[in-house]
């Protein structure tokens, strides 16, 4: 029995997910997901009437589960992009302090060594500049 709920939720998923690339990402309420999951279903797998009410409230109680997990995640994404923008405001705002300090040579050799960093992390090696300097010793580390 477990199996047999767990792949309706599956086909469930699978099936709102094409849904919805096809729609072009208009949503349907959970209601109406459920509905025409089921309806497919019953036409599909040739339900009963009693099948068919059963696999409703399966469905239905799925899309309604998955709709609160959709909204918890796009909150939590909107939640993560506000603070990644607070973050990079506040890096622009220290550069510009920085950069108001140094010399006209400084802040051209500042600009470089800022486009190494940038460079090294792309490239997947994020403490490159730290570890090729000699100040830091053989770790690294401060």
């Amino acid at each position: 029995m477990k199996k047999w709920i767990f792949a309706t939720g599956l086909m469930v998923m699978v099936s709102l997910s094409t849904f919805a690339q096809r729609n072009g990402g208009e949503r349907l309420s959970a209601e109406e997901r459920a509905n025409r999951n089921t309806e497919r279903m019953a036409e599909e797998l040739k339900l009963t009437d009693a099948q068919k009410k059963q696999i409703l409230a399966l469905n239905l109680e799925y899309a309604k589960k998955n709709e609160v997990a959709m909204a918890e995640r796009k909150a939590e994404m909107e939640a993560h992009k506000a603070e990644m923008d607070a973050k990079k405001t506040e890096l622009k705002e220290q550069d510009a302090k920085i950069q108001a300090v140094l010399t006209e040579e400084q802040r051209a050799k500042w600009t470089e060594i800022k486009a190494e960093r940038m460079d090294d992390r792309r490239r997947g090696r994020p403490n490159a500049q730290i570890e090729a300097d000699p100040r830091r010793g053989k770790r690294g580390g401060n």
